[in-house]
């Protein structure tokens, strides 16, 4: 990257009303697109491409944890011994269950992320997926009680110097 906000692709007053509509709406198709910001829709698709093209956007789609069926949340802080983090955080994460995992600083080397069906799956989950994996010293759950705020547009575009 070069520093600048958005790995050095450069995003216009039109990138960015694209980008808007496709938060409110991925599904939006070029012409809808095209209308909306009275562009030709061979415009609003060439320029979706090259925000792709510069990883500076991703159309994705996010589900709910409750419509699958997921009814407990939980971050897992996980101290490694004996083995490199970035080993241990690689075998955490292929687990179906962990849809985060980070190396972090502070206590704790990794921070897992985590979706359970219900509280039953927990001595499963810990017990036997996550202690068969080597390395790991120590873990902290922390369960969820509640969801304040779920939401994936965690990469606002400004203006250069946060305009």
């Amino acid at each position: 990257m070069d520093g600048s906000p958005h790995g050095g692709y450069e995003f216009d007053d039109v990138d960015r009303r694209i980008v808007e509509i496709l938060k409110r709406n991925g599904r939006a198709t070029n012409q809808q697109i095209a209308r909306r910001l009275s562009l030709a829709p061979a415009t609003v698709s060439a320029r979706i491409r090259r925000m792709e093209q510069a990883n500076a956007l991703r159309v994705v789609a996010v589900s709910d944890f409750n419509a699958y069926g997921y009814e407990a949340l939980m971050a897992i802080a996980v101290e490694v011994q004996g083995r490199p983090a970035e080993d241990v955080a690689a075998d955490l994460s292929a687990l179906p269950e962990v849809f985060g995992a980070h190396l972090v600083t502070g206590r704790y080397e990794i921070e897992l992320l985590v979706a359970l069906q219900s509280m039953d799956d927990l001595p499963r989950f810990l017990l036997e997926a996550v202690s068969a994996i080597p390395g790991i010293r120590n873990l902290s759950p922390a369960i969820a009680v509640d969801v304040v705020k779920y939401k994936f547009d965690i990469a606002p575009i400004t203006e250069r110097g946060g305009q």
